[in-house]
């Protein structure tokens, strides 16, 4: 499983825009941008998924699921506990 913040969260480690990431998993735009305004989880078709995914991974970005270690090393985030955005100093 992917969540919308995960995907936000691995564009922006990369630098990289929706449109790049449509590029460079082979979907549309409009799929990225439906990924993105899911809650939680991110529902799909499972290929889909699989390509955004495999993009990330491609580019550098592991993506670490719940309770999940991260073995391969690396600088990376982590949320520690899912949620809604909070804004600094609110």
């Amino acid at each position: 499983m992917i969540t919308s913040f995960q995907m936000r969260a691995a564009r922006a480690l990369l630098g990289i825009d929706q449109k790049t990431l449509a590029e460079l998993a082979g979907v549309s735009l409009p799929t990225i941008q439906r990924m993105e305004a899911s809650t939680g989880n991110v529902r799909g078709v499972v290929e889909t998924l699989i390509k955004v995914v495999e993009a990330f991974e491609r580019a550098g970005v592991e993506l670490i699921g719940e309770q999940a270690r991260s073995d391969s090393g690396g600088r990376g985030v982590r949320l520690k506990e899912p949620g809604a955005p909070r804004r600094v100093g609110a």
